[in-house]
């Protein structure tokens, strides 16, 4: 047979045309799963007439899962306390708790402020640290324990030379591989920007691009919007607007503009950026709370 059947159309070898029954059991083809065969020999003789449908199904496969998964933030992007996601991007909308590992967000600290909750953490009532030791000691009881939150936090203390380490972008790349094989999404964020970068391990864009996808089809915000970076340099703008549109739904506001200066220089539809701009609003209203508009009112004023 000269062309690849689709396996739903018919139970028959792709290369022979020997129909399934009488013991005989066809085989999909485990790539692309378009076509069966009776046997390896059929499969090889018939591999150059279907390699090609088989590359663009594979292609088509992973696309699948990059662009239908991941619309959801992970559970570390919502505050603990308040339960809702926190504003993007979070290290300006909330704080970084060592004694627990959790990010509370600027309107339930200040509530708890309010409360006379001074120095101790809102989460857990831990008195915070008193200075770099106290931190320190807080993080690498967590890592002990195989933290992977922990073990990242000390690989970003490492890479940015904070709490008195000396900066070590090499021992930095160690421990955020760790987090990530114990699944932190933000570990797989932080190993694509040291691959990008080439900060403490060998400039690697392809690799960088794929600790991206896998951080971006468990939800995480950054590394969408980084894959469409990655596109847009390849001159794939078409791509880069489906990513685009994805991490502008779930909050993020660099990716609504993005896809508003797509639609300017004529690479993105008025129904897309329309697509995008309410789902941000849409995300950004999920967001909002009374306590968090109190904060965000208090430094307003103090700015």
């Amino acid at each position: 047979m000269s062309r690849c059947i689709p396996v739903a159309a018919a139970e028959a070898c792709a290369n022979c045309g020997k129909p399934e029954g009488d013991g005989m059991k066809l085989k999909n083809c485990t790539a692309c799963r378009l076509v069966k065969y009776c046997g390896v020999d059929c499969q090889r003789v018939h591999r150059k007439k279907h390699k090609k449908a088989c590359k663009q199904r594979v292609a088509e496969l992973k696309d699948e899962e990059l662009y239908g998964q991941g619309h959801e933030r992970p559970e570390g992007d919502f505050c603990p306390i308040c339960t809702l996601p926190i504003p993007l991007p979070m290290d300006d909308n909330s704080f970084f708790m060592a004694c627990c590992m959790k990010q509370i967000c600027r309107g339930c600290a200040m509530a708890a402020q309010k409360r006379g909750m001074l120095d101790n953490c809102a989460f857990c009532r831990t008195p915070g640290p008193e200075n770099d030791a106290d931190d320190l000691a807080m993080i690498k009881a967590r890592v002990a324990k195989n933290d992977p939150v922990a073990i990242l936090f000390l690989g970003q203390k490492y890479n940015y030379g904070l709490s008195g380490l000396q900066k070590d972008m090499r021992k930095a790349v160690e421990l955020y591989t760790e987090a990530a094989e114990l699944g932190s999404t933000d570990a797989l964020y932080a190993l694509g920007s040291a691959h990008y970068k080439g900060s403490g391990v060998q400039q690697d864009k392809t690799k960088a691009a794929e600790f991206w996808t896998k951080a971006a089809m468990q939800g995480h915000v950054e590394s969408r919007y980084n894959l469409g970076r990655c596109e847009i340099e390849r001159e794939k703008h078409h791509r880069a607007v489906r990513h685009y549109l994805i991490s502008a739904k779930m909050g993020h506001k660099n990716s609504l503009e993005m896809i508003q200066i797509g639609l300017m220089a004529g690479l993105a539809t008025n129904e897309q950026y329309a697509e995008a701009l309410k789902g941000y609003q849409d995300a950004v209203e999920e967001m909002k709370s009374h306590d968090r508009d109190e904060a965000k009112a208090y430094l307003d004023r103090d700015n």
